[in-house]
């Protein structure tokens, strides 16, 4: 992979009775947050592993010192701003672009799929694209990276079914050469939790051996509020 392609991880402190609430709605409070900080663990796990720069970006400016002390080696720390998803990821694409970026790829911690392959075909597509879109099988998207700023972003339909779609045609309509990349899957119900079970039967690595323990565990009925 490219040592030019920056990862930057959006990701949100993992708190009791926030965050995964469609989770905590069939499985409880308890379940959700230990859910939450497995998911984080995978994305962390992923940002070890990238052989480029790494940049996580929590919530808040008042995350950062707890976003400061996630990871064991160098890298970078930049808060979101306020405002819904599409401002936030403008305001960080910019900001990095400002630093010298040139590529970016942007990912949340709710894929734990991604493979190793996953982020491989991502940066070889970001190579040859202005951006690549990942597509979520909600109709979202699980990772979007651009070789461009983005265009305007926070009138985009975030959180929604059409929200892949409409992302892809604001980047065309900007003039931008958009590629696809295998499709993949967000992780926001018990459904989701069970896919896991499955798809992450053989997956070696640690932190997904570890979703994969507590996935078993919740569905035994082990853990309570």
């Amino acid at each position: 992979m490219s040592q030019q392609t920056t990862l930057v991880i959006f990701c949100k402190r993992p708190l009791y009775g926030q965050g995964k609430q469609r989770i905590a709605a069939t499985l409880g409070k308890g379940a959700a947050y230990q859910i939450a900080c497995a998911l984080l663990n995978c994305a962390l796990e992923d940002a070890r592993s990238w052989p480029g720069l790494v940049v996580l970006s929590p919530g808040s400016e008042s995350d950062r010192e707890w976003a400061e002390d996630l990871l064991l080696f160098n890298y970078q720390v930049v808060p979101q701003c306020e405002g819904n998803l599409g401002l936030k990821l403008n305001y960080v694409d910019q900001l990095l672009r400002k630093q010298g970026a040139s590529r970016l790829l942007f990912v949340g911690t709710d894929a734990p799929e991604h493979t190793e392959q996953c982020y491989l075909q991502f940066d070889q597509l970001l190579q040859q694209h202005d951006i690549v879109l990942s597509p979520a099988a909600d109709g979202g998207v699980t990772a979007m990276g651009g070789s461009c700023p983005w265009p305007r972003l926070d009138s985009l339909p975030w959180s929604t079914p059409q929200l892949g779609e409409q992302l892809a045609g604001a980047c065309k309509d900007s003039g931008f050469q958009v590629a696809f990349s295998s499709a993949g899957y967000d992780v926001d119900t018990e459904a989701d939790l069970r896919r896991l079970r499955e798809s992450l039967t053989n997956d070696l690595r640690p932190a997904r051996r570890q979703l994969l323990q507590l996935i078993q565990v919740l569905f035994d009925g082990k853990v309570k509020d």
